[in-house]
């Protein structure tokens, strides 16, 4: 029986198998944006599997209203005269100047708002008990006005959540679906909190039936389903069904992991994960094998330079794996603006109809055509089962100008808006993106990542095996990961010990801490990693090295811990990857490739490189799913567990 890792994509939804015997297969078959669950069963109707991992963004793409994904009729219970938190947020315009800017349309219309009398105190004191009778008509009200989902949301409930429980209560009663805020985000900050109650209860419905139908096909064939969730873990259907807003960013996330775990195993402490898909480019950084983690996300907003625009979309107080996403991938759409200047996305072809030269119908030239005519891709992708039309992609480019002009500088131009996402995650969190390695996986990845690195001022490139596939890889390279988190701790090392002990019933192999950390008067926090000494002083220490680290400075201020959490972990087996043979005379045939003029090209298959072998650019490096770009004065050469090594 199989291990299978599941990732749908915005293009293409990717498998990868591995048998009983450790043998690793692959496939990638396009995405079914209307019904995801469509592609992911046609591509286990041919396996014989015993576990499914699997991640989606189906709660993002709903959110964002992809047609066929409406959102149920919410509603939302919170304290009197708090109804109208959720839609004044914070007052962030994402674009300042925009006097018809218009804020994300609400989850929940006003009249599903409902009051209730009741009050908690910052300290946690009940000042107002809950009447639960109040509560009860309130429900009949909502029930009768078609509500599906019910999101409950009181004052300081993270003080103390006996009334938001005693509501939540009431409301099971007569809702299948229900959140209550402290099950969601146990913490400060009523807006986010509130928001992520609400997304949540937003969710649960659709990803509920999307999750049932998926085990169901899976229980019915002998197996096991597991999701990938955003904070790089794996966990179970029952969790993620309960609290689907931590699946928003789980495929990105898969990938991070895939990178740490090969970090590990190649003893590199330093990497950045860089994933390119055909819709969208990830950038995120693994220091000493463990991915960065940030605690705030805003799902369905927009997004500028790979910096996540405040106030376009939902907050999300859950963690997640850090990342910078950016409108760059092999689908993104090449065109001219008003002025006549060349532009690069953000719009997609995505899976339907996808790049002209797949001949499904597009009409909008992209980088997957730009790369095809300049020789950087055969002309046969997905195993040889998808030829490309180059005459096509020539026609559609040939709209904005001379096609290998404007194909070269569409080139550069993505390269530049993919720099910007890795120096976000770098620069701007105070690292130094020359000490890492740039491991580069996606279908489109490797194409890139030379170039990439050498804008950056990095000089080694990793290229992991099946890249193509590697986001899917990464999750059978996950372990179950389970969270608690307090808010305000008075005693952070017994806090610390408390939320172990909560998590305890897992059987967890080890524990990860964190703690978020601002000095007084801050408005926001800062996580840093909590090692065994959780006292007050040795988290402090952590919190003002990253904070030097990142801004520059520190203050001589008093230092508040605003939440701690704790991650249990519980370890999987790994799959085994293999070293390649030691021996073999690959014989390379040759093209012409376009770099910054046309030049002979070697072309090798990636399969019959042997270990320690060195392609010298300019070259093409062909596999499954993807190829290796070599420029001019990189060369690459076959590492251990057949990763690739480009050095400048």
């Amino acid at each position: 029986m199989s291990l299978v890792g599941v990732d749908v994509g915005g293009t293409f939804t990717d498998f990868v198998i591995v048998g009983g015997d450790g043998e690793i297969k692959t496939l990638k078959i396009l995405t079914t944006p209307r019904e995801p669950e469509r592609a992911v069963v046609e591509g286990l109707s041919s396996v014989k599997f015993s576990e499914v991992l699997h991640a989606s963004t189906i709660g993002t793409n709903a959110l964002l209203g992809q047609v066929g994904l409406e959102l149920p009729k919410v509603a939302f219970f919170t304290t009197r005269g708090f109804r109208d938190v959720i839609e004044i947020g914070r007052q962030n315009r994402p674009r300042l100047y925009d006097l018809y800017f218009q804020k994300p349309r609400q989850i929940v219309p006003r009249e599903l708002r409902f009051e209730v009398d009741e009050r908690t105190l910052p300290d946690g004191t009940v000042e107002r008990a809950v009447d639960l009778r109040e509560v009860e008509e309130l429900a009949r009200r909502a029930k009768s006005a078609g509500v599906v989902s019910v999101a409950v949301g009181f004052l300081h409930s993270y003080a103390n959540p006996s009334n938001e429980e005693a509501a939540a209560g009431v409301l099971r009663r007569h809702f299948e679906y229900v959140t209550a805020s402290y099950e969601a985000a146990w913490e400060a900050r009523e807006y986010e909190r509130f928001s992520t109650a609400v997304v949540n209860a937003a969710l649960m419905p659709l990803v509920g039936r999307y999750l049932a139908k998926l085990d169901d096909y899976v229980k019915a064939r002998g197996g096991r389903i597991y999701a990938m969730a955003s904070s790089g873990g794996l966990i179970t259907i029952d969790e993620a069904a309960r609290r689907p807003v931590q699946l928003v960013e789980s495929g990105p996330a898969a990938g991070v992991v895939a990178a740490a775990e090969l970090a590990r195993m190649l003893g590199e402490r330093r990497v950045i994960s860089f994933d390119m898909g055909g819709t969208t480019a990830k950038a995120g950084t693994v220091v000493d094998f463990e991915p960065a983690i940030t605690t705030e996300y805003e799902v369905g907003g927009e997004s500028h330079r790979g910096r996540t625009v405040k106030g376009s979309g939902y907050p999300v107080r859950f963690p997640f794996v850090d990342l910078a996403e950016v409108s760059a991938g092999g689908g993104t759409i090449i065109w001219r603006d008003a002025g006549g200047a060349l532009r690069v996305g953000p719009l997609s072809a995505g899976a339907e109809p996808g790049p002209v030269s797949y001949g499904r119908g597009g009409s909008e030239p992209t980088i997957t055509d730009a790369n095809l005519i300049l020789g950087r891709i055969p002309s046969a992708i997905a195993g040889g089962r998808m030829r490309l039309d180059v005459e096509a992609a020539e026609r559609a480019l040939a709209k904005l100008g001379d096609p290998v002009d404007v194909a070269a500088s569409a080139i550069k131009l993505v390269d530049l808006e993919m720099a910007r996402a890795i120096r976000l995650v770098t620069v701007e969190r105070g690292l130094d993106p020359a000490q890492f390695a740039l491991m580069a996986f996606g279908g489109a990845g490797p194409q890139h990542a030379a170039e990439v690195a050498e804008e950056m001022g990095i000089n080694r490139v990793l290229i992991p095996p099946m890249p193509g596939v590697f986001t899917s890889l990464g999750m059978l390279m996950a372990d179950f990961k389970f969270e608690a988190r307090m808010a305000y701790p008075r005693d952070p090392a017994a806090g610390f010990e408390e939320l172990e002990r909560r998590l305890a019933r897992h059987s967890p192999d080890y524990f990860l801490r964190y703690a978020d950390v601002r000095y007084a008067g801050q408005g926001w926090e800062l996580t840093v990693p909590v090692g065994a000494d959780a006292s007050s002083d040795a988290i402090r220490k952590a919190f003002e090295e990253r904070h030097a680290a990142t801004y520059g400075f520190k203050l001589d201020r008093d230092v508040e811990i605003v939440t701690i959490r704790v991650f249990a972990v519980v370890k999987r087996a790994k799959p085994r990857l293999r070293d390649p043979p030691k021996s073999g005379s690959p014989e390379p045939s040759e093209k012409e490739v376009y770099f910054d003029g046309w030049t002979e090209a070697s072309v090798y298959v990636r399969e019959e490189l042997p270990l320690g072998f060195e392609v010298r650019g300019p070259a093409l490096i062909i596999e499954d799913y993807s190829t290796t770009v070599v420029p001019p004065r990189w060369r690459a050469t076959v590492g251990k567990l057949g990763v690739l090594e480009l050095r400048l």
